[in-house]
This record gives structure tokens, C-alpha cells and sequence, in this order.
């Protein structure tokens, strides 16, 4: 039996509660959690914001543990392992994106806590291929968080080529922002960051911003109009979409990785005249996350993290839900 914290109803507190995973697969592989870390899409999850939510629902996406058990056919993982979890947990493996590498992108990936019992658990279970090993210099207490927030802001460095070269803005300096900061400026790139916060403005220079413009001050986007080679937008709310693209330098392309749920109010004109282009991304493919935690632990980049116990989990979800996580929370026993 699997003993894990479970919400019996949308947006209800987590309980103690235990299942039968059945039978190990013989492509999967059983993890002792050490750490999970909190998303906002656990809350979104809970909440049943996304109208996919099964309940019991077992949180948790951002899994830090050690491999205890594998399926006879896991050839490339072995007991005692340290691996990470993130938001799919297991693919088709026989689409064109699977065969071509993109697993991200199978559209019959397996979400860990969609249909399935996530993290928030003494143990859980995913394809052998989902799940990555920690490299030397990854620090395993916070690294949780680069399975779900840091891979969702690095995939777009790679799937899009940006330059070192390049002027990138980062818009959010929050749970996702704060790592697009530290991974933009090892990169390379000249950096600023979007921030409707004045008193976020020394924390996100020392994280790796070289500028920082309020997105409140209207004078300020204007006079930033036709810099921005790339802009990585990370909240998950509506704001001028058009005042941003007016930063963009031709070609210049705004790229969402925050989950804006309302519908985008942007006009063509505004694009088809310096050629802007305007997209979005999901999480990274496991070979993407295998890079992202070797370039990491070459800059020593990791999540500004608050821990608290498993026990502690309803407190830690009511701290995330009122918006005071700094940046991320993690649950470790």
C-alpha cells in the first residue's frame, strides 16, 4: 500500500490516505519520495480549474527520491538511484513526437497527477523514461522545483534558439520568473525583468536581471518599445499583451509559459509589421530536463526555496494559494 495526502473533494484540505498501486509494470519504476515540491498547478489541480480533476486527488509533480523498484524490462535505471519526477510521467513512445524526441509533446503523455496519484506520498510510480537521474552538484533538497518550474522556463532557451547574444525580458519575477532570471543570465543574454513590484528590484539583479522596468509605469514600457529579441511571459494573468509586443524588435517573438486563462487580445497588425511572432510551450522533454540539470549544476543555479514537512502540507498550500511563497515550497520529510 501507498500511504500519501489526498483531497476527497475540489478544494478540500489533504487527508491521510493509502492505495493499492497494483502490480509494478514491467517498463516502471517505484520511487521513495523524499521531497515534492508545491506547484500552482497542484492548486489549479485541486481546484479542478482545468475540469480534469479525479478525486481522491494525491498532489504532486515535483518528486525528488530514490528508486526502490523497477519493472524486469528497466534496463537504464537502478535501485538506489536518485531521480526527479516532473509533470508526465509516462508516453506513448511510438507517435512521431516520441520517436522523434519530443516527448513533451506526445499527446498521449501521462500527466503524474492526472488520472493518476502524484507525489504527495511515501512513494509513486512512473515509466522508466520519464524519470531522471539527479547529476553531482544538483543540490536534491530544492531541485524539486527545476522538474515542473525550471524545465517549463529553459525548454523555450532551446526549442527556440535564443543567443547569448540576445535581449530577453522576462516577464513575472515570481515562481517561474525567478529561475528564467538565473538560467537567461548564465546563458548569456542581456536581461530584464517585467516586475509590477518596486521592492523585487534588488532580488531580481542579484538573480541574474541586468535591468528591471515597472510594468505599472506606462513611460517606461514606451521607452523600452523595440528592444526585446524574446520576452518570456510567466503569470498566469491577463495584462496589455499589445504594450509588450511594442518592446519587441522585429522578428522579436513573446513566448507564454504561464497559464493566461483568458483568451489573448492581440491584433495582427501589430505583428505582421516587424514580423513578431507570438507562442507557448509546455515542460521539456526528458532529454531537455537532463540538460537543463547539467547546465544547473555547472552555474549552481537552483530555486529560492521554503521546506516544509509533509505533515505540514495544508499549511503549505494556504501559503501558496495567498501568494506568499518565496519563491517555491517544498514538502521533505
Amino acid at each position: 500500500m501507498i500511504k500519501a495526502y489526498a483531497a476527497k473533494s475540489k478544494g478540500a484540505k489533504l487527508e491521510l490516505f493509502e492505495y493499492d498501486p497494483g502490480e509494478l509494470g514491467e517498463h516502471q519504476v517505484e520511487i521513495d519520495v523524499e521531497s515534492c515540491g508545491i506547484c500552482h498547478s497542484d492548486l489549479s489541480m485541486l481546484d479542478n480549474e482545468w475540469g480534469m480533476t479525479r478525486y481522491p486527488f494525491v498532489p504532486g509533480h515535483e518528486v525528488i527520491g530514490v528508486i526502490s523498484a523497477k519493472g524486469e524490462k528497466v534496463t537504464s535505471l537502478a535501485i538506489g538511484d536518485r531521480v526527479g519526477l516532473g509533470w508526465q510521467s509516462g508516453y506513448c513512445n511510438t507517435c512521431t513526437p516520441c520517436q522523434s524526441g519530443d516527448h513533451n509533446l506526445c499527446a498521449r503523455a501521462q500527466g503524474t497527477i492526472v488520472r493518476r496519484h502524484g507525489g504527495f506520498a511515501d512513494k509513486v510510480r512512473a515509466q522508466d523514461n520519464a524519470v531522471v537521474s539527479l547529476p553531482d552538484g544538483v543540490n536534491p533538497d530544492s531541485a524539486g522545483p527545476m522538474f515542473c518550474g525550471g524545465i517549463t522556463v529553459f525548454n523555450p532557451l532551446v526549442q527556440f534558439d535564443v543567443k547569448p547574444t540576445s535581449k530577453v525580458g522576462v516577464i513575472g519575477i515570481g515562481g517561474l520568473g525567478h529561475m528564467a532570471l538565473q538560467f537567461l543570465n548564465a546563458w548569456g543574454c542581456e536581461v530584464t525583468a517585467f516586475s509590477s513590484s518596486a521592492s523585487k528590484t534588488k532580488e531580481a539583479m542579484d538573480m541574474g536581471a541586468h535591468n528591471v522596468i515597472n510594468s505599472t509605469n506606462e513611460h517606461e514600457l514606451q521607452s523600452a518599445a523595440g528592444q526585446f529579441d524574446f520576452i518570456l511571459s510567466t503569470v498566469n494573468v491577463t495584462l496589455d499583451w499589445e504594450a509588450y509586443i511594442s518592446t519587441l524588435s522585429p522578428k522579436g517573438r513573446l513566448h507564454f509559459v504561464g497559464a493566461t486563462l483568458e483568451p489573448l487580445n492581440i491584433g495582427v497588425f501589430s505583428l505582421m509589421g516587424g514580423q513578431k511572432s507570438v507562442s507557448s510551450s509546455p515542460v521539456g522533454s526528458p532529454e531537455t530536463i537532463k540538460k537543463m540539470l547539467e547546465f544547473a549544476a555547472l552555474h549552481r543555479i537552483e530555486p529560492v526555496t521554503e521546506y516544509f514537512s509533509f505533515d505540514q502540507v495544508n499549511q503549505a498550500i494556504e501559503r501558496l494559494r495567498e501568494g506568499k511563497a518565496h519563491y517555491r515550497i517544498v514538502l521533505k520529510r
